[in-house]
């Protein structure tokens, strides 16, 4: 007999060998037909692994993120069955679950060209072959017997991975016909898999090296039950309405051009304005907490990055060094911005007295992001931090520590980002050669990272190897307004840089003492933060926030005077008014400005010129009627200035 502990602290005893599907249905019948996998003492495994010790276990279902990364990766698997009988020379390279979904890489082989049309009737033989319920069986081998199973095979890219991995920790997995290299977990049989929708294809470099061959990429998604691919469907649609780069070209924010270069976003006015805005409501926010802005320049001396450990860390995803005429000095453009911050706080002495120090920039950094990977805003190669670093000394971490989870807590308030969760992001304790650093400042890092969440009362998860490579961060995870997860804002402990720069405060002891370094950047980079409020929003910002508050549409050209007056006059009152005189009906001018998001759209014609009125409209509430203009700006104001309120008292 074996002892087993459940998360509740309640322990039973079962048999040697028992399954975490056989612990289901002794607890219930309907968990039974609802688990997908079992965390066995913090890992994950299949239902049907035998579980011979003592052990805690977790059963994962549907609504646990294990539990549809073991649903995606068996689905990948599945389809990767299909793909190998309606296209037999096919090589397969690597299928992982991701966020929503899953991916195969492969190679199609005798000159197969597969397009958007293949899909569906690989979706057929995917549907076919679950209904066989065929078993997913884990089969330990060794690297001798993998290297000749798969070198028989001619499948190259598996000979590849093999030949990376350690003998006696290789293990396949098996369904019906196909055979793949894999650590699993997966469901008990394909059965599970009810509902499939293939996505896209694209092309992927094999291993992320653009050296390599490019491969096909095809993505995919499965659910448990019909009705669920169904409502993504809806969702995806609802998407594709909210995709920021759709709705920032329609309301003019930003563009990109191929002669500046793929990945280097350009803001237009309208999306300058914004940007603009939110950078001046952190920086408020920023002052009632005793931040002191900084700037430094666009690039560095490559040499403050092998001080870091980012050139060592990084070096491959930034852009080429930059040498100048003289021997030897080689220069980088910035890839952070916490290298210069430190150089600023030694520009002179410290006393303790002076801690903390806190020094915000909206710095501008650089990385080499392959082209595949670029994505509208939210995958650039130049983008700009919301970064800043504080100095403390160790009494003072937690405290410092909660603040900024408290400006954190003010920008979510103030654009509507209610439902968010916080990981905490540790080091993984098997690979700690990715980290600098030693054993007793993470430890005391990840303490204070996790009392402080505690105290603040974050609901959180633990999430082993996300940690940046110099200490540990709490990452918060924010779900839009369709339920799409977003990161958003991090925070980051670090005890290393201020030893790898030497930085010193007197302490009141006038001894010489280390500070402590908080790395944190709420929105994150401002790219990537605008990118997901439009998509949040939908392009409707608050209106404190909105490009354009107001559009003044005059019905026919007669009325155009008196419509350029009322632009000016709402401009000079601190709203920010376009004028629409274009030679359009007033129908046509209503959707365009809708389209562009305007919050109030203002119709004038030979009453309200009469009258001194608009009559006003409120973007996705139809018409409000007439009112006198002085009314109408005592309205916007009092609006914007409510707004404002209760982001700043929050």
């Amino acid at each position: 007999m074996i002892k087993i502990q459940f998360p509740d602290g309640n322990v039973k005893e079962f048999e040697a060998g028992v399954t975490g599907l056989d612990i289901a249905k002794s607890i219930s019948p309907k968990l039974a037909k609802e688990v997908l996998a079992v965390s066995v003492n913090g890992e994950t495994w299949d239902l049907t692994r035998p579980i011979v010790k003592d052990a805690e276990i977790k059963l994962y279902t549907w609504d646990d993120e294990e539990g549809k990364h073991a649903f995606w990766h068996s689905s990948a698997h599945l389809m990767a069955e299909a793909l190998q009988q309606l296209y037999p020379n096919t090589k397969f390279g690597i299928g992982p679950a991701i966020e929503n979904g899953f991916y195969y890489d492969i190679e199609p082989g005798d000159g197969v060209v597969l397009t958007d049309k293949d899909l569906e009737s690989i979706e057929k033989k995917m549907l076919e072959l679950a209904r066989q319920k065929e078993e997913y069986c884990r089969i330990d081998v060794s690297k001798k017997e993998a290297l000749e199973h798969f070198n028989a095979l001619h499948e190259t890219y598996k000979v590849e991975l093999i030949n990376d991995l350690e003998d006696g920790k290789i293990t396949y997995y098996r369904q019906g016909s196909f055979t793949d290299l894999c650590r699993g977990p997966h469901l008990p049989d394909t059965s599970y898999i009810k509902a499939i929708k293939l996505t896209s294809l694209a092309g992927a470099y094999w291993r992320g090296n653009e050296h390599n061959k490019m491969l096909t990429r095809i993505y995919g998604i499965t659910f448990p039950k019909q009705k669920m691919l169904e409502e993504w469907i809806v969702l995806m649609e609802e998407a594709k309405q909210r995709d920021h780069r759709k709705i920032g070209k329609e309301m003019e924010l930003f563009t990109f051009s191929q002669s500046v270069g793929a990945g280097l976003p350009m803001w237009l006015p309208k999306g300058a304005m914004l940007r603009d805005r939110l950078e001046a409501f952190l920086r408020k926010v920023q002052k009632k907490y005793g931040y002191q802005q900084v700037i430094t320049p666009h690039i560095g001396n490559v040499n403050l990055y092998k001080t870091s450990g980012h050139y060592q860390k990084y070096g491959k995803d930034s852009f080429q060094v930059i040498t100048t005429p003289q021997e030897g000095e080689e220069f980088m453009l910035k890839p952070m911005n916490c290298p210069h911050h430190c150089e600023i706080f030694k520009f002179k002495p410290r006393s303790y007295k002076d801690l903390p120090l806190r020094f915000a920039e909206f710095g501008t950094v650089y990385r080499y992001e392959q082209s595949g990977e670029l994505h509208g805003l939210t995958r650039v190669r130049g983008f700009t931090q919301d970064d800043a670093h504080l100095f403390c000394t160790p009494d003072q971490l937690k405290e410092e520590f909660k603040k900024v989870i408290d400006i954190i807590f003010t920008i979510f308030k103030a654009l509507d980002f209610e439902d968010f969760t916080a990981q905490v992001s540790l080091r993984d304790p098997n690979n700690r050669e990715k980290y600098i650093g030693t054993d007793e400042n993470w430890e005391k890092a990840e303490r204070a990272i996790i009392e402080a969440a505690a105290e603040k009362g974050l609901k959180t998860t633990v999430e082993l190897g996300e940690a940046a490579f110099y200490g540990p961060k709490l990452d918060f995870m924010v779900k839009d307004a369709i339920g799409r997860k977003w990161q958003l804002g991090t925070i980051q402990v670090d005890y290393n840089l201020p030893e790898r720069f030497e930085l010193e405060y007197t302490g009141a002891d006038n001894q010489k003492h280390r500070p402590v370094m908080i790395h944190r950047a709420p929105f994150g980079s401002m790219e990537r933060f605008v990118a997901v409020l439009i998509e949040h929003t939908g392009g409707k910002f608050p209106l404190w926030l909105a490009p354009d508050q107001a559009v003044v549409m005059p019905i026919s050209e007669k009325y155009n005077e008196y419509a350029e007056k009322l632009s000016e006059l709402l401009n000079n009152s601190d709203i920010r008014t376009v004028l629409d005189d274009r030679n359009e009906k007033i129908g046509r001018k209503i959707r365009d400005n809708e389209l562009k998001k305007i919050p109030y759209l203002l119709i004038v014609g030979e009453n309200e010129m009469n009258s001194q009125t608009v009559s006003v409209r409120r973007q996705g509430q139809g018409d409000m009627g007439a009112m006198p203009v002085e009314e109408f700006i005592k309205k916007i104001n009092e609006e914007v200035n409510s707004q404002l309120q209760t982001i700043y008292n929050y």
